[in-house]
């Protein structure tokens, strides 16, 4: 498996979101992007239809969470799209997961990756203890909620990219890791706490990086892609 950007087109709007992907026509390497709660919302399943036929790769976040029984029939209805990978909250527990897994793959046993969240990228230990009341350590949890994954039946984890390194230790280097809070050395850590450049990233392990505003705002888009292309994959 070879690494590769994933870019977050967090945008509340079909008009948008093809006015940033027309960008990138003509390139060789079209890029792999995630569709979000907030552009899915907007748009609907058929946003996803569309970028798909454009050639892209599409890692759908819509990080499910609810009772087995409700998270195994909407994963049905997500493979359906054909999507490249999807995700859902670890903290469903292992029966979720389970159902999930069950749910997304297709009578013919193929399936879309699907990888679970262990923590956000944004929640750091003073909110893991004062608001979730879970006093073991972050780096303690996102292992923990790891293995439950990896029991589950999952192909890997969304998690920090400090943590990449950590899950291919407990859970093997095939288990994938897809890591937020990539941020570029010189550029704005913006609301995310645990962050690491697109090189540190590689250094570390992680197998997909997810970068969103460093690139889609950036005052040229493409540039910064390649440079993160040039930084994590080659």
């Amino acid at each position: 498996m070879g690494k590769d950007v994933i870019v977050a087109c967090d945008f509340d709007s079909a008009e948008k979101v093809f006015a940033f992907l027309d960008l990138f026509e003509g390139l060789d390497r079209k890029p792999f992007v995630k569709i979000g709660m907030e552009l899915y919302y907007a748009e609907g399943p058929a946003i996803v239809r569309e970028i798909k036929a454009r050639g892209h790769k599409i890692f759908l976040d819509l990080k499910l969470h609810d009772i087995p029984n409700t998270v195994k029939k909407s994963m049905a209805v997500l493979s359906r799209l054909d999507v490249d990978m999807t995700n859902l909250h670890a903290g469903g527990t292992i029966p979720m997961m389970e159902a999930a897994l069950e749910g997304l793959t297709r009578p013919d046993g193929t399936r879309p990756i699907l990888i679970a969240v262990t923590q956000l990228t944004s929640t750091d230990q003073e909110h893991m203890t004062n608001d979730l009341l879970i006093d073991h350590p972050v780096a303690d949890v996102v292992m923990h909620y790891a293995h439950n994954a990896k029991i589950a039946g999952l192909d890997g984890v969304v998690c920090s990219p400090l943590e990449a390194g950590k899950v291919h230790e407990k859970c093997g280097e095939g288990f994938v890791t897809v890591t937020p809070g990539v941020r570029f050395a010189d550029g704005d850590k913006g609301d995310q706490k645990r962050v690491m450049t697109p090189e540190e990233a590689k250094k570390i392990g992680s197998d997909y990086i997810v970068v969103g505003r460093p690139i889609t705002a950036a005052a040229d888009p493409v540039a910064a892609y390649q440079r993160c292309v040039a930084e994590f994959c080659d």
